[in-house]
């Protein structure tokens, strides 16, 4: 069960879009994240890279936790919205739900809650 202080830390982190540096400071090394029912990536290395090549494309990234955080033992609840200014010239604008399971203060698993629909970019108006 993560304390509170991690589970702030952790938050505070992915609200500076330091996502890929999050990962690797509160990941556990095997965890495990899925967005919806897809196959899990696996591996706190391959969450990582995955990470940082959504980040590459991006231009710009706003991220922020919808309070209030559900916790209870070890599974912790987070809704998110992130808006995405992409490379090309588009944008993506995301609230998801997490569901993660903790292993003491790392995360073990996570699944991505969202609308498939809001993963494609929209093009800004010229």
């Amino acid at each position: 069960m993560p304390s509170t202080e991690t589970l702030e830390r952790f938050i505070a982190r992915v609200e500076d879009n330091a996502h890929p540096e999050a990962i690797e400071e509160f990941y556990a090394p095997h965890a495990t994240m899925r967005e919806n029912q897809s196959a899990p990536r696996v591996g706190r290395g391959t969450l990582v890279s995955n990470e940082r090549g959504v980040m590459a494309r991006a231009q710009s990234v706003r991220s922020q936790c919808v309070r209030p955080v559900l916790a209870s033992g070890e599974h912790v609840a987070i809704r998110w919205i992130f808006d995405f200014h992409w490379r090309d010239g588009s944008h993506s604008h995301i609230e998801e739900v997490t569901w993660q399971r903790w292993e003491g203060e790392q995360i073990a698993e996570e699944t991505f809650f969202y609308d498939p629909a809001q993963m494609r970019p929209v093009k800004r108006p010229a």
